[in-house]
């Protein structure tokens, strides 16, 4: 383009050149060239300048490419966690369930379900555990993509969603710990291999309707939690589809 325009300019300055002899003659050819070199400065920026916005513009290509790829990895990772949560949500729920039923059993002092009772106690060693291990905020510092994001209240959220996560181990690390110290109770009240009750009293006394309760209340402050994770990743979401 820039050899185009130099012909252009080249063959007016040739039309234009005084036909007079002498010093009038180069006198004008002076000028002439030194409008030719002033149009050659200029044409040498304009080039450098469409270079320079060619390779602006392909570079934030790139870069929008690449927010792009991040945005949807992202989406994807959190929409596997929000399955991932709803999962552990249904099998706490399960169990919460069943314990409210054992302390009902308890309270009533309703022997004839025993049983039940002796099986839903086994059922203590059960825990639902999210156990995410990754952290997507950090990875993103850690590796430079934040600096692709524009929108600040997306990564906000991803630093809020991580501590949430940080949140969510913690209580199931609570939960574990808590069953854990549980099981001399019921190995000295259950047979687990055949769930056979081997100690009615222990069973049926305050000490289990207490184990039922300590579970009860550690899975409520799970499901919360839970939920709290699942709002925070609708809403990272909605902002990323409002990027994409």
């Amino acid at each position: 383009m820039i050899k185009f325009f130099r012909r252009i300019r080249y063959d007016l300055m040739e039309k234009n050149l005084p036909a007079r002899e002498g010093t009038t003659k180069q006198a004008g050819k002076s000028r002439q060239y030194l409008k030719y070199a002033l149009g050659e400065i200029i044409l040498v920026v304009i080039g450098i300048l469409i270079a320079l916005s060619i390779n602006n513009w392909n570079e934030e290509r790139l870069l929008k490419k690449a927010e792009i790829n991040f945005y949807n990895n992202t989406k994807q990772q959190l929409l596997d966690d929000a399955q991932n949560i709803h999962s552990q949500i249904r099998y706490n729920s399960t169990y919460y369930n069943e314990f409210v039923y054992a302390i009902n059993i308890i309270e009533k002092n309703d022997l004839d379900k025993k049983d039940s009772l002796g099986q839903i106690a086994i059922n203590l060693l059960r825990n639902s555990d999210f156990d995410r291990q990754g952290n997507i905020y950090q990875t993103m510092v850690n590796s430079g993509d934040i600096k692709l994001l524009k929108n600040n209240k997306i990564v906000q959220n991803l630093r809020r969603l991580e501590e949430t996560y940080i949140y969510m181990n913690r209580m199931e690390t609570i939960h574990f710990n808590a069953l854990m110290s549980m099981v001399p109770d019921l190995t000295q009240t259950i047979r687990f291999s055949s769930s056979t009750v081997e100690n009615e009293e222990k069973l049926y006394g305050f000490e289990f309707q207490n184990l039922f309760s300590l579970s009860l209340k550690i899975m409520g402050e799970k499901e919360e939690i839970y939920n709290r994770g699942l709002n925070e990743i609708d809403a990272i979401i909605e902002l990323i589809d409002s990027e994409l």
